[in-house]
């Protein structure tokens, strides 16, 4: 987050984590920011988190959000979030977009248990282990996923369950019907692997 929009998304994070603590359910950043946290260096200007969604009432969400002044960026976004499990969000004194998916997979629940609360410039925000962000990105698979994969991989590749990760990017390339994902983020292993 050493960019000009450092303070931006320092106060968004700060902003969300506070309102999902609120909420009470299990939550945790992903995406751009969670992989920065893990020690990559990369840009982004946005904020990706999770909630658990199973028994959540997505009104009551948005309303907590809104109290911490972060708010839909389109129209009815509780009624989209109900469609495609996604709240699309603004923070508003900075400007900052969120995403905040809806989680309710076994995959999403078990990342969330495994979540580990690191500092966030004096916050502590719940953040994806390193293995499960390669199975989000994995499934993601835009080529700044695919970047991000490998770079998570040559900084973790020691600590990460790989036959874990393998399982549930095989399982997610069966349920996407593209079984050749499988092959594809076996080159990115190979690609990560000291020479």
């Amino acid at each position: 987050m050493a960019d000009s929009t450092e303070p931006q998304l320092r106060d968004a994070i700060h902003a969300l984590a506070s309102a999902l603590a609120e909420f009470g359910a299990p939550h945790m950043l992903i995406g751009g920011i969670a992989v920065i946290l893990r020690g990559t260096v990369r840009q982004t200007n946005d904020v990706d988190a999770t909630v658990w969604a199973e028994g959540a009432d997505v009104d009551a969400l948005v309303t907590v959000l809104n109290r911490h002044r972060i708010v839909g960026r389109i129209d009815d976004a509780a009624q989209f979030a109900r469609d495609h499990q996604v709240l699309l969000l603004r923070h508003q004194p900075s400007g900052t977009p969120m995403e905040l998916s809806l989680a309710w997979l076994p995959f999403e629940a078990t990342a969330l248990r495994r979540a580990e609360p690191l500092d966030v410039e004096g916050v502590r925000v719940p953040v994806a282990l390193a293995e499960d962000l390669i199975i989000y990105k994995a499934v993601a698979w835009r080529d700044r996923d695919r970047a991000d994969i490998e770079r998570l991989l040559i900084l973790h590749g020691d600590s990460i369950d790989l036959p874990y990760v393998r399982r549930m990017v095989g399982e997610f390339a069966e349920l996407l019907e593209e079984p050749e994902r499988t092959s594809d983020f076996e080159r990115l292993v190979e690609r990560a692997r000291p020479k």
